[in-house]
């Protein structure tokens, strides 16, 4: 019985130092959020409690200051000047961490909000010239003839929206993006708003 214990002993003392080791080698990556990587680090320390080996929290506070990425500098750099990091609990920097990186994301989908219709618009504005642009190859006597007059249009395609021709889609009266200034309906612009003339 002795020596079949010792022999788990042993094996758990292996196992524990292996794990202890994969601790120490953990780094966080960009792509990951605070929360899965210090989920990964507390699994790895309940296994080394479950051997039966002493792991305290102050050392995971520690790993997890120490390996974050430059992101989470600024929390950091406030925890440092209000609280003793020494006694600081690991649940109180996790979610110190967690507010920072939330304002964070909360920040970029506001600006991607911001910066997607403007983007998405001048896309299509250069797709569309881009198809649709007469090539210096064609008869350009016929296309001057053509643009002479105060009356006469571009050769475009029948619209998308509206299915009238002589204008491009993005500059369509009645297309679905576009938003009417006098009653605040989408789908047309105030040029063509039925509630115009209503007081």
């Amino acid at each position: 019985m002795k020596k079949e214990y010792a022999g788990d002993e042993r094996i758990r003392g292996m196992q524990s130092l292996n794990l202890i080791r994969e601790f120490e080698l953990q780094r966080m990556k960009d792509s990951e959020i605070i929360k899965e990587y210090s989920d990964k680090l507390l699994g790895i320390v309940n296994k080394v409690r479950l051997l039966g080996t002493y792991f305290s929290d102050c050392r995971i506070v520690e790993k997890i200051l120490v390996t974050v990425p430059e992101r989470y500098e600024a929390s950091i750099t406030t925890l440092e000047h209000t609280k003793d990091l020494s006694k600081i609990i690991l649940a109180e920097l996790i979610n110190a961490l967690q507010a920072q990186e939330q304002r964070r994301l909360m920040r970029q989908d506001r600006i991607f909000e911001g910066a997607l219709p403007a983007k998405h618009q001048e896309y299509g504005k250069k797709k569309y010239f881009k198809k649709y642009q007469l090539s210096s190859n064609e008869n350009t006597a016929s296309n001057i003839n053509q643009s002479k007059g105060r009356n006469s249009k571009r050769s475009y395609p029948p619209c998308q929206h509206c299915g009238r021709i002589g204008h491009p889609p993005f500059k369509c009266w009645k297309r679905p993006d576009a938003k009417c200034n006098k009653c605040n309906q989408l789908g047309y612009e105030a040029v063509i708003c039925k509630n115009k003339f209503q007081i």
